[in-house]
């Protein structure tokens, strides 16, 4: 047996094995999978735009004027007018003065991430930041901080810690919405932070846009930090049905990421029909905000069908609902079982999550009904008991997201009090933000009526491994109420760093589910 086939079967003995699931027909509400038509409630296409007519024929018409491929990188000959037009289409959807146009989310996050820092830099990464990023911050071979998931407290120690030296520079990276939980990050007292301690800010947006914000232009938008955050990121491969991905910021950060970005350098431009595609899309969910109002109400309405399943789930209008199940093996079997029963939900396992959280991950869609996602939840509810799981067992999502249907009525936001010169952090929660619009629920077909209508025309010497990222823990002694501008604190010896607490890595992951 060779070591590959070996690294096969001791994947497939933990739980591990993966293999791809051919899917018929577009992405939309219900696809075949194996001949059987299934309710789809993992895909990313949040707004349902991936198969709408007018994203479709923009794409076939963009392949027919300007050919199925760019031809090459960006700056050689391969940006055409279609580029530039829906970079300046996104550059307005989200408030900035200029976008640059990526391959992918990926390329677009490892590009920027090294382009913002370097050897001698220092980069502050939330522990749960998607792996783009995670991967993003060790190519640049800057020294990696990572702080506690989406604790201020943590962020602001570890920024007095590691105090900026001569020449160097600091940035804070964070995904806005959490892609495996759909918690969102405290964006309002990071942007403080960064403007505090002198570091850029960078956010990822990915599943953000489509469902949070006026017209669903994303978190930072909702917050009002437009101005504050450096790099926003974004990708088209999401809610708005397409692929690629891009940057906003100032016209001077994409300037210096067109001479620096190496992903943009050295990566063909991408194909003028997905942009096309794209921004056709981007058009639909500037006309019609419905659709963003349509997600928040099928988010409710499967995080409340669930609830009623006995499962742990808060309520709430974030399009991602985890169900933890912790074991591998588990979450697949409950996979398997939902999907005889017709709703497909992918289980989700190491590395994608840290071993002992394997999960569904449910993404409801603006191109379901309410009850097909009432159905889906008791669908999930029977599939549990099937394998013996009673889903009030079932692990809850991160604990500040726990919170009553009752409670969250109140839309009371507690997030923290500012006083002269510092940040008094009193409670770490999810800001519920009250959304337009009724809370319908009507089975009708999405826009079925509605939405007619034609669209209007690295090297490897140079990613050798990074410093380790590191995960500081505070002493006993932390306390955010020191003096902002003290030195002494910067000195102070972080506590031992656990197994536990060190960024997830697959290798490890691997390791401790061999233990156990």
């Amino acid at each position: 047996m060779s070591e590959i086939e070996q690294r096969l079967e001791e994947l497939e003995q933990l739980g591990l094995y993966r293999r791809l699931r051919l899917v018929s027909g577009p992405q939309g509400p219900t696809v075949l999978i194996d001949g059987k038509p299934v309710l789809l409630l993992c895909s990313n296409n949040y707004l349902g735009l991936a198969d709408h007519p007018r994203v479709r024929e923009a794409a076939a018409e963009a392949a027919m004027r300007w050919g199925v491929g760019a031809g090459a990188s960006r700056l050689v000959s391969g940006t055409m007018t279609i580029h530039r037009r829906l970079e300046e289409g996104l550059a307005d959807f989200k408030g900035t003065e200029s976008c640059l146009l990526f391959g992918s989310g990926y390329l677009a996050n490892i590009g920027a991430i090294g382009s913002l820092a370097g050897a001698g830099d220092t980069v502050f990464s939330d522990e749960l930041n998607h792996a783009s990023i995670v991967d993003g911050c060790r190519v640049s071979r800057a020294e990696v901080v990572v702080y506690r998931h989406r604790d201020v407290e943590h962020l602001m120690w570890s920024l007095r810690k590691h105090g900026r030296r001569d020449g160097s520079r600091r940035l804070i990276v964070t995904d806005s919405v959490f892609s495996m939980d759909g918690d969102v990050a405290p964006l309002e007292d990071i942007a403080e932070l960064a403007a505090m301690y002198d570091a850029r800010l960078m956010v990822d947006e990915a599943h953000a846009t489509g469902n949070l914000g006026p017209g669903g232009r994303g978190a930072v938008a909702e917050a009002g930090l437009e101005r504050e955050v450096d790099v926003i990121v974004g990708t088209l491969g999401k809610a708005l049905g397409s692929y690629g991905a891009y940057v906003c910021a100032s016209a001077e950060m994409v300037r210096y990421l067109i001479n620096t970005a190496r992903p943009l350098i050295y990566s063909t431009a991408p194909p003028p029909p997905v942009v096309a595609g794209a921004l056709a899309a981007l058009n639909l969910l500037r006309e019609r905000p419905h659709r963003v109002e349509r997600l928040r109400s099928n988010a409710r309405a499967l995080r409340r069908g669930l609830a009623r399943e006995g499962f742990p789930v808060a309520d709430g209008d974030v399009h991602i609902v985890p169900l933890i199940v912790e074991d591998e093996r588990a979450a697949m079997r409950l996979c398997q079982e939902a999907l005889e029963r017709g709703v497909f939900a992918q289980a989700i396992r190491p590395p994608s999550v840290p071993a002992g959280s394997s999960r569904l991950r449910l993404t409801a869609m603006a191109s379901h009904t309410a009850s097909e996602l009432e159905m889906a939840a008791t669908v999930f509810a029977d599939a549990a008991h099937a394998i013996g799981l009673d889903p009030t067992s079932i692990t809850p999502a991160l604990p500040e997201r726990q919170r009553t249907f009752e409670e969250l009525d109140e839309r009371e936001p507690a997030y923290a009090e500012r006083g002269h010169g510092e940040l008094r952090y009193t409670e770490l929660t999810v800001l519920t933000h009250e959304r337009a619009g009724a809370d319908e629920e009507s089975s009708m077909p999405f826009d079925l009526e509605r939405d007619g209508g034609r669209a209007p025309v690295l090297s490897a010497a140079e990613t050798a491994a990074s410093p380790a990222p590191t995960h500081d823990q505070p002493t006993e002694e932390f306390n955010v109420e020191l003096d902002i501008e003290s030195t002494d604190h910067a000195a102070a010896t972080a506590a031992e760093t656990s197994a536990a607490d060190v960024p997830f890595d697959f290798e490890r992951e691997l390791h401790d589910v061999r233990a156990a």
